[in-house]
């Protein structure tokens, strides 16, 4: 089983994967000019690395959280996905804090969505372990 996981922000996208079902890869995360760019950029790499498994964070808890899911449900359906990969959410809630303490002293917190991909590679780990 091949699985990707995504962090959607508003201005940048997280990638993780996992190839083998153990080990989990943050990749270069997408820069997001506009849904539709980030769209493809996500199916070209979910292509690129023919990727079974989707899975997308979504964030619970919080005022905003209803408004999240609406914009993030909404982004995973401009992907526009071959039958072959599945869809799953899995719960995000704290995966940006965790990934900004695992980084910390290692790298500045630069804005260049290194921390979007550990996030990713966060949300990734925790729904192999439901697997």
């Amino acid at each position: 089983m091949k699985a990707a996981a995504i962090d959607v922000g508003l201005k940048r996208i997280g990638i993780a994967i996992c190839l083998d079902g153990s080990i989990v890869l943050p990749q270069e995360a997408i820069l997001r000019k506009n849904r539709n760019q980030a769209a493809r950029d996500v199916l070209a790499f979910l292509q690129e690395w023919e990727i079974d498994t989707l899975v997308v964070g979504l964030p619970k808890g919080g005022s905003s959280e209803a408004e999240m899911e609406r914009r993030i449900k909404h982004f995973v359906s401009l992907l526009s996905l071959p039958e072959a990969i599945g869809v799953q959410y899995q719960d995000e809630q704290g995966s940006s804090i965790e990934a900004k303490a695992q980084m910390a002293g290692v790298i500045k917190q630069k804005r260049d969505g290194r921390i979007d991909s550990i996030a990713a590679k966060i949300i990734l780990e925790r729904w192999l372990t439901y697997v």
